[in-house]
C-alpha cells in the first residue's frame, strides 16, 4: 500500500513511520508542504499519489494555541480541510488524528464516540472544525482521537518525569485531579496498521485501556524505573496555565469494539513495554 504521512517528523509520525515499513510510505513534514496552502497539497496529493493519508500534522501545543488563535485555526482546521479535500481528489483513504480536547471533559465517565462533543479550548475547537472538515470532504475516512500520548524520542509527560525524577532536589508536585488514558504512540501505530486494512468509516478512539491521574502515571514511571526522587499530588488550581485543562480525558474505545478489532493494551502494560524497548525515553 503506498501510504502518505503528514506531520512525519512529529511524535506519532515518527512511530508510524517505523511501524508501517512495509509499506511503500512517503513522510512529508511542514518542510515539504504547507498543509495551510490548498494549491500545495493537492500538489503534493498528485504527486504521491497514495492508497491513504494519515493526516498526523497538527499544531498541538494547547497553551500556544490560546495565544496564537489565528495559527491554531488556519493548521488545524483549514489544514485539515485541505488535506481531506486533496485525499477525497486523488481517492486515497484518510485517517486523521484528533484529541480527547474535543469534549468538555466535565462528564462524569468516559467519553465514547458517539458522545456530544464541546471543546473548552482554542486547540480542542480548531480540532472539531478539522473533524467537521474531514466529515464533510472525504467520505472515505477515519477519525482516530487519542489522549495522553507519549512515544520514543518524546516530547512527553513521560520524558519530563524521566528527566526529573532522575535529578535531585524537592518532592515534585503532580496534579492529580486530571483523569485520563495514558497512551503508547506503539500502541496507536499498531491500531492504525489493522484500521488501514479495514473498509468502515467513522470515528475511533485509540487509547490504551485503564485510567489514572497525572500524579498515578509518575508514581508509575518512577517505580518501573526505580527512580527515588519524592513526588506529591496536588490540584489543577496549583497550576494555572492558559489553556484549561480537562478534568476527565477519558476516552472509551467502543467502536473499536464494535468492529471487531484488537483491544488496545492494558496503559501499565505499554508503559512497561516502552520504557524496556526505550530505557532513554
Amino acid at each position: 500500500m503506498k501510504i502518505l504521512i503528514t506531520g512525519a517528523k512529529g511524535m506519532l509520525g515518527r512511530t508510524l513511520m517505523a511501524r508501517l515499513a512495509g509499506h511503500e510510505l512517503a513522510g512529508v513534514d511542514v518542510d515539504d508542504c504547507d498543509i495551510t496552502r490548498a494549491a500545495d497539497v493537492r500538489e503534493m496529493l498528485e504527486s504521491h499519489r497514495p492508497d491513504a493519508v494519515i493526516h498526523c500534522a497538527a499544531m498541538t501545543a494547547v497553551d500556544a494555541c490560546e495565544q496564537q488563535v489565528e495559527d491554531a485555526w488556519r493548521v488545524n482546521a483549514i489544514g485539515t480541510a485541505n488535506v481531506a479535500a486533496a485525499a477525497h481528489a486523488v481517492g486515497a483513504r484518510l485517517i486523521a488524528i484528533s484529541t480527547d480536547y474535543v469534549f468538555s471533559g466535565e462528564l462524569d465517565r468516559p467519553y465514547h464516540e458517539w458522545d456530544p462533543t464541546g471543546p473548552k479550548t482554542v486547540y480542542g475547537a480548531t480540532k472539531l472544525a478539522g473533524e467537521h472538515a474531514v466529515r464533510e470532504h472525504c467520505p472515505n475516512h477515519i477519525i482516530a482521537r487519542i489522549a495522553w500520548l507519549y512515544g520514543p524520542g518524546g516530547p512527553s509527560f513521560v520524558h519530563t518525569m524521566l528527566k526529573l525524577g532522575a535529578a535531585e532536589g524537592e518532592a515534585l508536585k503532580v496534579v492529580d485531579d486530571q483523569i485520563g488514558n495514558p497512551t503508547s504512540t506503539l500502541a496507536v501505530a499498531g491500531a492504525l496498521a489493522g484500521l488501514l486494512e479495514l473498509p468502515a468509516c467513522g470515528t475511533v478512539h485509540l487509547t490504551c485501556e485503564g485510567e489514572a491521574s497525572w500524579y498515578e502515571l509518575a508514581r508509575e514511571i518512577f517505580a518501573l524505573r526505580g527512580l527515588k526522587r519524592d513526588v506529591r499530588p496536588c490540584t489543577t488550581r496549583e497550576f494555572p496555565r492558559p489553556a484549561p485543562r480537562p478534568a476527565n480525558s477519558r476516552l472509551e474505545n467502543r467502536a473499536l469494539r464494535l468492529h471487531g478489532l484488537a483491544a488496545m493494551p492494558a496503559w501499565r502494560d505499554a508503559l512497561k513495554q516502552f520504557l524496556t524497548e526505550h530505557p532513554d525515553g
